[in-house]
């Protein structure tokens, strides 16, 4: 048997393990790739996370050695238990991901159990686990990793939380502008979290869509092309009415000035109104992920 060694990260690790996760990446979303910057990056401090990357105050990162090779690698955060951290997260560990080369299962359950000895070191509570690699559109335990999902399973984890579907459109099949679904319906383009496209009916907000065109973050490579819908809504009393697709058609033909050919967005399982809404502009399912991995202590 070949001997595995579990040992911290080094700088010399980068170009092997930033290969490992680009493997994890592109089985969920195609022609994606994380650069080494952006790996390191993330090992150091996740600006873009900037409700929760503050309320971090360790981090681990391990990987595992077989046949002088990196086959495996974890990246753990640890939480400050003061009271400006949300409750759920106050002094709480995480395994912000975890990688493991298909078939190296015995070195993916030695990783995972140096995980867990360096969070109950830590002397947390709440243990949680996931898989954010620093990529768009890659959290939870996507479906196509299911050894990620045997792994959390025998070190303890369960699923606690939802199932959330990616859907994808080419944005060349989503509609072009439309005329308005409503008499005197206009368009305004303003800044909301992200560039917002609002369906007013004078000073009155029908719906909006707003589109963030940045999903890749820092240092990222091959993403500019993607997008996704950050937020979708209409009004009650003017659902059904076609105010969303008139909305989508014009984001769709700003995104096609900025040569943008993908648009992703979310939904659960029992949304199947919203399913079927999307289904119908072309939308189709990339992959199904599993948020919400905590173990269960003593």
């Amino acid at each position: 048997m070949q001997s595995i060694e579990i040992r911290p990260f080094r700088r010399s690790d980068r170009d092997q393990l930033t290969a490992l996760v680009n493997l994890h990446v592109q089985a969920v979303v195609p022609a994606i790739g994380v650069s080494v910057n952006a790996l390191m990056s993330q090992l150091e401090r996740e600006p873009d996370e900037a409700l929760v990357d503050p309320w971090v105050i360790e981090r681990k990162t391990l990987v595992a050695i077989e046949r002088d090779a990196i086959v495996a690698g974890a990246h753990l955060l640890r939480y400050s238990d003061d009271e400006r951290v949300a409750d759920s997260y106050r002094g709480a560990t995480e395994i912000r991901w975890l990688v493991c080369s298909q078939d190296a299962t015995a070195a993916g359950n030695a990783l995972a159990a140096a995980c867990l000895a360096a969070m109950d070191a830590w002397g947390a509570d709440r243990q949680y686990a996931d898989g954010s690699l620093p990529a768009p559109f890659v959290y939870g335990v996507p479906s196509c990793w299911p050894h990620i999902r045997e792994l959390y399973e025998r070190a303890g984890f369960v699923h606690e939380g939802r199932i959330e579907i990616l859907l994808v459109a080419k944005v060349e099949d989503l509609p072009t502008p439309a005329d308005p679904p409503l008499p005197d319906l206009e368009l305004r383009r303003t800044l909301g979290t992200w560039p917002r496209f609002a369906a007013m009916l004078g000073e009155e907000r029908v719906g909006f869509v707003e589109i963030d065109t940045c999903v890749g973050g820092r240092n990222l490579s091959r993403v500019a092309h993607w997008a996704d819908i950050g937020n979708l809504f209409v009004r009650e009393q003017d659902r059904r009415k076609g105010v969303a697709t008139w909305l989508l058609g014009h984001a769709a033909e700003w995104l096609r000035l900025g040569e943008v050919s993908r648009l992703v967005t979310y939904a659960w399982p029992e949304q199947e109104d919203q399913l079927a809404f999307h289904a119908g502009l072309g939308f189709r399912e990339l992959i199904r992920t599993e948020r919400g991995w905590r173990r269960t202590l003593g």
